[in-house]
């Protein structure tokens, strides 16, 4: 059996930030070519990784999307997401709903483990969980959005990281002017 793979798929800011000063997330760009990726994105995953903040912003959110959505994006990845077989790592989360495992114990063996059985695996945004399995390099690919804002601060994308190579697979620049980069590492 093919081993999975593991997808780092995160936006940040030009200045490499996923969040600014206070937290905020309102400044990503989801234009109709974006948001069309993005599904490509979900194709490519048999399963979707969240770390515990993730989880908490997408369980509230992609729930109930068409409840408090018209935008296109949201209408047509909310059922993807609520079908879609779910991991979530958490030292504090006893379950989660909406085909979610909780992952509280050796979370890189169990990332380990679950690549082993042929699963690919994108992890959606955050930092903490991201710098984790980077340390432990179960990280395969970095797909990084870099949208056309500035934030001054906030949280960055890898967080105190050790000194490591990438190789460019492939670069794209869509209609909002959002440059999608992945990358392996080297």
């Amino acid at each position: 059996m093919p081993q999975g793979k593991l997808i780092h798929f995160v936006a940040q800011s030009l200045d490499g930030y996923i969040e600014g000063p206070q937290g905020e997330f309102d400044w990503t760009v989801m234009d109709p070519e974006l948001s069309a990726y993005s599904q490509e994105v979900s194709d490519v995953a048999d399963a979707f990784l969240h770390g515990r903040v993730v989880w908490d912003m997408m369980s509230g959110y992609w729930p109930r999307a068409e409840e408090i959505s018209h935008h296109e994006h949201d209408l047509k990845f909310a059922p993807i997401w609520r079908e879609k077989p779910k991991y979530v790592a958490s030292r504090t989360l006893e379950k989660a709903d909406w085909n979610t495992r909780v992952l509280s114990g050796d979370v890189a063996a169990e990332i380990r483990e679950i690549k082993a059985s042929g699963t690919n695996l994108v992890l959606f945004g955050g930092s903490s969980l991201a710098a984790h399995l980077t340390e432990h390099r179960l990280i395969d690919e970095y797909w990084i959005s870099v949208h056309p804002v500035v934030l001054g601060g906030g949280k960055p994308v890898f967080q105190d990281p050790q000194r490591f190579g990438v190789r460019l697979l492939d670069a794209r620049t869509f209609d909002s002017q959002v440059v999608l980069m992945r990358y392996a590492p080297a």
